[in-house]
């Protein structure tokens, strides 16, 4: 314990988290691809070439680039995409076997093997649209939601972003819930105890697809939590790219992106869980211990 650092009373630091990307680590395709480019008859191929080659010629941000150049389209095709149409879109978007049933699989395995002295939160941190985010079927299981926002104007037009994460800053919402300062308006920066945190990243679980989610998977291994990656079943591109960040030292695990009860990822992610519940059942232990031979 820094000499900075007074022992709390109680032991508090009974939650664990559990971090997900959205695109191609809930879901197949990128959400828009569900979404907004169908329903302003775009090629999402052509789409997303088209926003390579936006960033390649200004040097800007992929993802204000995309938001950018999605408002565009929206003007171009003269729809009335409001914040309750993007909404309601979010009923096209189709996940991976298994995902809706996999929050409570997780709440209750947890629960079941620390005796219910465990705590599950489950956080979502994505560069897509909070706006599409706000309908999707499985939006109650998240503790929190962070993602990209646009601003409306008073006919409910969307006019320009007013909230960019990207694959670096996504990393500030891993240390808003290891603080426990997850409204946006609170300061991460700062100085806190690593005793008065509420999710040490010893008790922090990152799950993602790949190289965009590196930054968060190197901060969240870097201090002392884990990291794994899923594919697309059958992918080779796909699964070349996690064992490379397997050898780079990235995550601890891949599979594929099957979370149904008995799968490879289930396995493997209940492996985790069972470590971070032991943690959590040290630090107790440690803490009584520390704690009552102050008191002496």
């Amino acid at each position: 314990m820094s000499p900075r650092e007074v022992m709390p009373d109680t032991f508090h630091q009974t939650t664990l988290a559990v971090v997900y990307d959205f695109d191609g680590t809930l879901t197949p395709l990128p959400m828009q691809e569900y979404t907004v480019l169908p329903e302003l008859g775009i090629d999402a191929a052509r789409f997303w070439r088209e926003v390579q080659d936006e960033v390649e010629r200004t040097g800007g941000d992929r993802i204000l680039a995309y938001m950018r150049l999605l408002v565009e389209k929206i003007e171009v095709n003269r729809k009335h995409l409001s914040r309750d149409a993007l909404r309601r879109l979010a009923a096209g978007i189709q996940y991976f076997p298994g995902v809706e049933e996999w929050f409570t699989h997780v709440d209750d395995y947890v629960a079941a093997r620390s005796g219910g002295s465990v705590q599950v939160r489950h956080y979502l941190v994505s560069a897509g649209l909070d706006e599409i985010l706000a309908g999707i079927s499985i939006r109650d299981r998240f503790e929190r939601i962070y993602a990209s926002q646009y601003y409306f104007d008073h006919h409910e037009r969307a006019v320009f972003p007013t909230v960019v994460i990207n694959d670096t800053a996504k990393t500030q919402y891993l240390f808003r819930i290891n603080k426990g300062r997850e409204e946006t308006s609170q300061s991460i920066n700062d100085y806190m105890p690593e005793s008065a945190r509420p999710i040490p990243f010893e008790h922090m679980l990152y799950i993602g697809d790949g190289l965009t989610d590196v930054p968060c998977m190197t901060v969240t291994k870097k201090y002392g939590g884990f990291a794994v990656a899923v594919h697309e079943p059958d992918n080779a591109g796909a699964i070349d790219v996690c064992r490379e960040l397997v050898r780079a030292g990235r995550i601890d695990y891949f599979a594929p992106a099957d979370y149904r009860a008995g799968s490879e990822l289930e396995q493997r992610i209940r492996t985790i869980l069972d470590l971070i519940i032991a943690r959590i059942h040290f630090a107790r232990e440690r803490f009584t211990f520390q704690r009552d031979q102050r008191v002496r």
